[in-house]
């Protein structure tokens, strides 16, 4: 359990802020850009399941994704290290990807076939999805970024590309199941 007494501690007025373990880095550290990335999609989704109108297996889906969110957030916030520690660390798992992927699988399972890319949108839930989906992507990016100098537990990473999968499909299953998604047309509108 974590408990908040006290919301500002003023540690942070010079510019840097603790990690999990303790160690202080400057608020521009990649580490923090990663797992505030994380936060800002969690917020997203959190805008979606609000004001979306979401079906409500949807909605379910969401509120499990928000709280692995914050277990992403907290596996990122503590560095890796082979060093004894005084707790073990919460880690992303192989069971929380499976999930998402269970998820993918059964939202795919009732879409209709696609024929081209969508564009985002359709309905309110929809389009929603859609913004959580590419926040997602940036923020995969930024994890991917601080892997590359950091180690992490590549779970984390692999979470975050499956679940822009999910945000995928859960858009189009908030877009009537794909019946009302509104389709790519490649050159658009342009006159001949």
């Amino acid at each position: 359990m974590v408990y908040l007494n006290k919301i500002y501690t003023k540690t942070g007025d010079t510019g840097s802020t603790s990690l999990g373990d303790g160690t202080r880095v400057s608020k521009t550290h990649p580490r923090i850009s990663a797992f505030g990335g994380v936060d800002e999609l969690n917020a997203s989704l959190g805008i979606a399941k609000a004001v979306g109108q979401l079906p409500d297996e949807v909605q379910a889906i969401i509120l499990g994704i928000q709280n692995d969110l914050l277990d992403v957030g907290a596996d990122l916030c503590i560095p890796e290290t082979d060093a004894p520690q005084d707790f073990e660390p919460l880690r992303v798992t192989q069971q929380q990807v499976d999930q998402l992927e269970s998820w993918i699988d059964a939202a795919n399972e009732e879409l209709s076939p696609l024929i081209s890319f969508i564009l985002p949108g359709g309905t309110p839930g929809a389009a929603f999805l859609h913004q959580s989906r590419t926040i997602c992507r940036r923020v995969e990016i930024g994890v991917q970024a601080l892997a590359e100098i950091e180690q992490i537990n590549p779970l984390a990473l692999i979470y975050l590309n499956r679940l822009s999968d999910l945000l995928f499909v859960l858009a189009r299953q908030a877009n009537d199941n794909g019946l009302v998604d509104i389709l790519w047309k490649p050159g658009g509108e342009r006159e001949s």
